[in-house]
């Protein structure tokens, strides 16, 4: 029986020598949450392509952030607001947020919550799910005077030569600059409440009218005429050595 239990005895001694671990496949990539000792870095994984901690990945469960826009955005006003309930006052914020693109595309957004960060948050997802465009003329400026009301508020705009700037208060110059128009006077009456303002100055860029369409509506000219102007491009000329 002894004699039998020596060749099982001598493999024991070999494991006590360093075994080089063979690698998982990469069909079946695993991860540690707390990285290898041999990582380039923090945070590494020992197999697969992915490296990193799920928390230090830029995607994680939500997927990459990607910011391909080129919208920024402006806190117009935060306002505290309260509600009296049976027990106590029930405090919380809300903001008005305004983003643009600066190339003829804005929008705005008012919401609340019980912190200002969340508010300006919840503000700025809402401007974005709804966004407007505005025509814009060459020189930076809007084609002609316009009128906005909303309420009891009233914003006169009206075009101005180029260097002139963007003449107008708070509210009216987010929405101005953010939209991309660069010279601009305008003039608040009535209600100076900054969303109302925000709101009739929607209004007057939403009622602009580029030269061609006073043009057809005031009838001095057709729209085939306009169309005879437009510049008629060149064809592209062949590559060399193409077929």
């Amino acid at each position: 029986m002894e004699e039998e239990k020596k060749p099982v005895a001598a493999p024991a001694a070999e494991t006590e020598a360093p075994q080089e671990k063979t690698p998982r496949p990469s069909g079946n990539p695993g991860y540690e949450p707390h990285g290898a000792r041999t990582a380039g870095r923090p945070g590494d994984r020992k197999f697969g392509n992915r490296t990193g901690r799920p928390s230090e990945r830029r995607g994680g469960r939500g997927g990459f952030r990607r910011d391909d826009d080129d919208f920024k955005d402006r806190v117009v006003n935060i306002n505290r607001i309260s509600r009296t309930e049976k027990g106590g006052k029930h405090m919380r914020f809300d903001a008005l947020v305004v983003i643009g693109d600066g190339k003829g595309h804005y929008g705005f957004g008012l919401a609340k919550s019980g912190e200002v960060p969340d508010a300006i948050k919840k503000s700025t997802t809402s401007a974005r799910k709804k966004l407007y465009s505005v025509k814009i003329d060459k020189h930076g400026t809007i084609a002609h005077e316009v009128e906005g009301v909303y309420g009891a508020t009233r914003v006169f705009l009206k075009p101005a030569p180029e260097g002139t700037g963007i003449i107008a208060g708070g509210p009216v110059r987010a929405v101005l600059e953010l939209a991309g128009v660069k010279n601009v006077c305008s003039k608040v009456y009535g209600s100076r409440t900054p969303i109302n303002v925000i709101r009739a100055t929607h209004d007057g860029l939403q009622k602009l009218k580029n030269y061609e369409t006073v043009m057809v509506l005031r009838g001095l000219r057709k729209p085939e005429d306009f169309k005879k102007e437009a510049p008629v491009k060149a064809p592209a000329k062949p590559v060399e050595g193409g077929k």
